[in-house]
């Protein structure tokens, strides 16, 4: 690791800590030559998530997009930012673990209606009536049913 003040390549780590998530790791470093310190932060290097929609186009997998989706079913219900963060983690490390780096945008609206589903009945309704895109009332009545049997 280079020193950003000096460019010398002798440091060394006085401190390492991991995040609070655990997927980073923070090193506090000391350059033997000009003797400043500086801190550097350690990850995975994620692959990229390739989603299939449905016409057949492909684009990158966006977690903010996925996200705000959510937030938009979840707006006046009972499920918190922390609930809808953790869904969004979930179904990325779910998608992270699969054996493809490609995954069809049916297979990631599915994974968060069922998350959805046991967290509060109307914001899983009203994700499913976007990812399924019901056409008409009757959809939606169907689901409905499906939903109180």
């Amino acid at each position: 690791m280079k020193c950003p003040y000096c460019g010398s390549s002798d440091t060394e780590v006085v401190e390492t800590r991991d995040s609070e998530d655990l997927e980073t790791i923070r090193r506090r470093r000391a350059c033997l030559k000009c003797e400043k310190r500086f801190t550097t932060y350690e990850r995975v290097e994620n692959v990229n998530l390739v989603v299939i929609k449905k016409d057949g186009r492909r684009e990158q997998f966006n977690r903010d997009k996925l996200k705000n989706g959510i937030i938009r079913s979840c707006e006046k219900t009972t499920v918190s930012v922390d609930d809808i963060e953790k869904i969004v983690t979930e179904v990325e490390r779910e998608l992270r673990g699969a054996d493809s780096v490609e995954v069809e945008s049916k297979k990631i609206g599915q994974l968060v209606a069922t998350r959805l589903k046991k967290l509060d009945k109307v914001a899983y309704i009203r994700f499913s009536s976007v990812f399924r895109r019901f056409v008409d009332v009757e959809d939606f009545e169907k689901e409905v049913k499906r939903l109180i049997k």
